[in-house]
């Protein structure tokens, strides 16, 4: 209740400071040069900060400005080790957070913000309100009088969410190919030769490797221990090997499908996850945001997915081969087996064939 209450009256002032708070001329925006220094936000979760890593590739490689990343507790790690970017930093919530990231801006001479946020954040918004730079970007939404200039939001039930993200780069006059864009993310060396001598003891002769991750974040999309035991036993059919995914909270759930040494040993550490799944051969999974690392490689993907309650295209991996199953219903419930093998195993011929 009590969060209820700090989030209405956050989105009153937030009101309030969109009636008082003037536009900077876009005359008056001055064109980047290697001197630039931008800070780019990207709160809250895994997928949320990968679809996002595209569009800092393009703007350092063609303008070569320097990048600060505002980043969340929750993602912070996905921006760590890529080339493209300067520096991270992690959000504390609050007022005082706020102040924080604009003592931060202050101290490094940041002249632009970038708000990579799909849809209006309040928290995001106040930051770019209080951030005292002279340009403010962002997709044009409700919101738009907080920023000196912006580009129009594309439709959400029709663009992927990396183009839509991408659209912001004309803001910096940049013309971009995106059959040629990919999500970027770097593992530690560490993690990657922990899952390359794993996968070379497990797989010794290198046969096609698929990656099944039970794990999504909550149990709405869990799809159920009897429909993965049977998954695995039609693929005993074939000559490949599988490799169970699963977090530390559903490791036992791994358990009940197969033997504990078809499990990749599971870590809080995303990365090791991360660096074993870009060794697949294709992947089965319900999570959209382990969809994206596979892209990275072009792994294929087969998705299993709830849409439920919203119009958004769903998070597919881009520029990447991809079959799905999707539901309208709230739970992965009632997707049966038969539904899935029925669209699964041409797609896993096919891929395995290629």
């Amino acid at each position: 209740m009590l969060k209820k209450i700090e989030l209405f009256f956050k989105w009153i002032f937030l009101k309030i400071l969109l009636l008082f708070n003037g536009k900077t001329k876009p005359e008056n925006i001055e064109a980047f040069s290697s001197d630039s220094r931008i800070l780019f936000i990207r709160l809250n979760k895994i997928g949320d900060a990968l679809v996002t890593t595209p569009l800092f590739d393009e703007v350092k490689n063609k303008l070569g400005i320097k990048i600060f990343v505002l980043a969340d507790r929750k993602n912070h790690f996905i921006f760590e080790n890529n080339p493209s970017i300067d520096e991270i930093i992690i959000f504390n919530k609050g007022l005082k957070g706020i102040f924080d990231v604009r003592n931060f801006i202050k101290k490094n001479n940041i002249d632009t913000v970038v708000d990579l946020h799909d849809d209006v954040s309040t928290t995001v918004s106040f930051i770019i309100v209080f951030s005292g730079v002279q340009n403010k970007f962002g997709l044009k939404r409700s919101n738009s009088k907080i920023y000196t200039k912006t580009v129009d939001r594309l439709d959400s039930s029709s663009n992927h969410i990396i183009h839509r993200t991408l659209e912001l780069t004309k803001l910096f006059n940049l013309n971009i190919n995106r059959s040629e864009v990919f999500v970027k993310y770097y593992p530690n060396k560490k993690s990657i030769e922990q899952a390359r001598q794993w996968i070379l003891k497990f797989n010794p002769n290198q046969k096609f490797l698929l990656g099944i991750n039970i794990s999504a974040g909550n149990e709405a999309r869990f799809w159920g221990v009897s429909n993965f035991k049977r998954l695995v036993e039609i693929l005993n059919e074939y000559n490949l090997v599988y490799i169970i995914f699963s977090t530390l909270e559903d490791f036992e759930l791994a358990n009940e499908i197969v033997d504990e040494k078809c499990i990749y040993p599971p870590s809080k550490d995303f990365g090791d996850f991360a660096a074993a799944i870009l060794e697949l051969n294709m992947l089965f999974t319900p999570d959209t945001s382990v969809i994206h690392i596979a892209s990275i490689n072009k792994i294929p993907v087969f998705g299993v997915y709830v849409k439920y309650n919203t119009n958004d295209m769903i998070w597919s991996p881009h520029n990447t081969d991809f079959e799905s199953v999707i539901t309208e219903e709230a739970t992965l419930k009632n997707v049966t087996f038969e539904e899935v093998k029925k669209k699964f195993i041409p797609f896993l011929e096919r891929t395995i064939n290629v």
